[in-house]
């Protein structure tokens, strides 16, 4: 699974819900930002909480799974259950997948990478994303992006280098956030501080990619150092 997903946890029983948590971290590429057990609370939490999928059971006190994901806002969202009445409700809600307890890993794992596959999907056919920038919202065209580097002065700050030679200050995200956003099959991330958009590379070694792009402060091409523990990732999307 080549997407990265943060996922938050809903059940109510204690038990349950630690096995849950086990089993995803279990899982490459699956991240746990958070378990709950009671839904008001992941609820309240989901406001300010960065993540792409909810993994929940149905049958719980006050709001059920059902009633839980009808209120998250399109997030896709993985049933969790020991009763079979529920599948067609679930389906109806569209649903990632419907799981029966007990949980078996392997049909837990079947579950995340189709997920991801439908969270990758609705990227790619999307164009553009919205961020908070030193301008005000924009939306921020994918075709138009071709380096995202950390600000100088504020780190939690990001610096956007445009196709038309502008660039945009990016306001409190981080490089963890913006690769949720952006469609891994032209965008990768080098080194710490830099994401770049494949088609801005014009050579690379080991050590180093040399890119198009003309900054506003010099005239000549920009080199970025290729950070250790990137270069693999970096070398199998140059490689197709």
């Amino acid at each position: 699974m080549n997407t990265k997903l943060r996922c938050l946890l809903l059940d109510d029983e204690l038990p349950g819900l630690t096995y849950l948590r086990m089993l995803c971290e279990q899982i490459p590429g699956l991240e746990v930002v958070k378990a709950f057990n009671d839904p008001v609370k992941l609820m309240q939490a989901s406001e300010t909480l960065d993540f792409d999928l909810c993994i929940l059971d149905i049958e719980m006190p006050g709001l059920n799974g059902l009633e839980v994901a009808g209120l998250l806002k399109g997030k896709p969202v993985i049933f969790i259950t020991a009763y079979k009445e529920f599948a067609a409700e679930a389906f109806d809600l569209d649903a990632v997948d419907y799981i029966r307890k007990p949980i078996q890993k392997e049909r837990l794992e079947k579950a995340i990478t189709k997920a991801a596959k439908l969270i990758e999907k609705g990227k790619t056919e999307k164009q553009f994303m919205q961020l908070n920038t030193n301008k005000g919202k924009a939306l921020v065209a994918f075709d138009q992006l071709l380096l995202i580097t950390s600000a100088e002065k504020e780190k939690r700050d990001k610096v956007a280098y445009l196709e038309n030679g502008t660039e945009i200050t990016l306001k409190n995200i981080s490089f963890e956030q913006l690769l949720t956003l952006l469609p891994a099959e032209n965008f990768c991330r080098i080194s710490k501080r830099d994401i770049i958009a494949l088609k801005a590379i014009r050579f690379f070694t080991h050590q180093e990619v040399t890119t198009n792009i003309f900054t506003e402060s010099t005239d000549k091409e920009l080199v970025i150092t290729l950070g250790d523990n990137f270069r693999k990732e970096f070398l199998e999307k140059v490689s197709g």
